[in-house]
């Protein structure tokens, strides 16, 4: 394994810390609300950053989402590249590539995705989609979601389509979410075979990389504060609880960001990655919420303060946790999958009872102890 970036993707990653940076700040982020910041949308794909990711790669893109979960920048990049330009780029036919790829990099074309749709939508002869998904992040700035079908089939709707109705849905984190109903929507296909496990682990592995960034951003607050916050005297990150917490937090969020690199590097060399990204996505899910926890804990008072800026990390990791699912059920699915392809182990044969061996005909003789010899 080599998560060491390429000189293109480190580029980007830096060029995506920049924008992020410059424009993802806490009065700009307060007054977008629910909704995505045009502005931020505008420079992020005017600088190319999200027509680069068919370049940079998953491991590229897992880099980029990092700089905008330091920042929680609330626009749709995610979703986006995940279940547009990627499966488009990987799934799609030249016709599509053609046609999608485009409007997607230049923001032209928002996507989302229906994920996980839990079979709720089911698909006719066709390519007429019915059915609902309770909760689709950043749905109301979308022009296509992405949506599988019961057979895992996947499909690509338009959002300004016949049959397609749309309803907003506040969730924990402002990601501009909504509820979609598909009733005998036209829709097109995407890809074949296996392709929605790929996007799948795909997308669980990128989300879990903004988890990565979100638990950083979260932490790097908390560092500042009781670094320069004093209390008897002295700062608050001189306390031995306030270290250790500090440091359990920053374990977990490098356990985050290396296991989505992990799963990020196999994927984009081709090798085998759904137990992979699944522990990426548990490891996002589970360690994102405790460290948000913690980043908002050693604010002390301030983290109450809904307007503080921690807060908005707090948000999005409690929303990352429950997108990914919940730690039980990604293991029980990781579980089912490893004992799923593990080889049946061969009985092994019992050992003959001594007694049947003396028994036999022309049998060795079989000796007791040898205590028993010399007895």
């Amino acid at each position: 394994m080599d998560f060491r970036p390429t000189e293109e993707q480190a580029a980007a990653a830096g060029l995506a810390a920049r924008i992020f940076g410059d424009l993802a700040t806490h009065d700009r982020l307060a007054a977008a609300g629910t909704g995505s910041d045009a502005e931020l949308w505008k420079a992020l794909t005017t600088a190319g950053l999200t027509a680069a990711v068919e370049d940079v790669g998953l491991l590229g893109l897992v880099l980029l989402l990092e700089e905008q979960g330091r920042t929680t920048a609330q626009v749709p990049y995610a979703a986006t590249c995940v279940y547009g330009i990627l499966p488009v780029a990987g799934h799609g036919s030249p016709e599509q590539r053609a046609r999608l790829l485009p409007v997607l990099g230049t923001g032209e074309a928002v996507a989302t995705g229906a994920f996980p749709a839990r079979g709720r939508i089911t698909a006719s002869p066709d390519g007429r989609l019915t059915g609902t998904a309770p909760v689709v992040p950043w749905l109301r700035e979308a022009t296509h979601v992405l949506v599988p079908d019961a057979d895992r089939a996947l499909w690509f709707v338009r959002t300004d389509a016949p049959g397609v109705r749309t309803e907003p849905v506040e969730t924990t984190a402002p990601w501009s979410a909504g509820r979609l109903s598909l009733t005998g929507a036209p829709a097109e296909r995407l890809g074949a075979g296996d392709a929605h496990d790929q996007v799948l682990a795909a997308a669980r592995t990128a989300f879990a990389g903004l988890q990565a960034g979100v638990c950083a951003g979260s932490l790097a607050r908390a560092v500042e504060y009781t670094s320069t916050r004093e209390q008897f005297g002295r700062p608050l990150s001189t306390n031995q609880a306030v270290m250790l917490r500090a440091a359990d937090a920053h374990m977990d969020t490098e356990a985050i960001r290396v296991t989505a690199y992990e799963a990020a590097w196999r994927i984009d060399e081709g090798l085998p990655a759904r137990e992979h990204a699944l522990t990426a996505a548990w490891w996002a899910s589970e360690a994102g919420k405790r460290v948000v926890h913690t980043g908002q804990h050693l604010h002390g008072g301030m983290g109450a303060d809904l307007d503080h800026p921690v807060h908005r990390h707090f948000l999005w990791g409690r929303q990352l946790d429950a997108y990914l699912g919940c730690g039980s059920e990604l293991l029980a699915e990781l579980g089912a999958l490893i004992s799923a392809e593990e080889p049946d182990t061969p009985d092994t044969p019992e050992a003959p009872d001594p007694a049947d061996l003396a028994d036999a005909p022309d049998a060795p003789h079989v000796s007791g102890t040898p205590e028993g010899d010399d007895a």
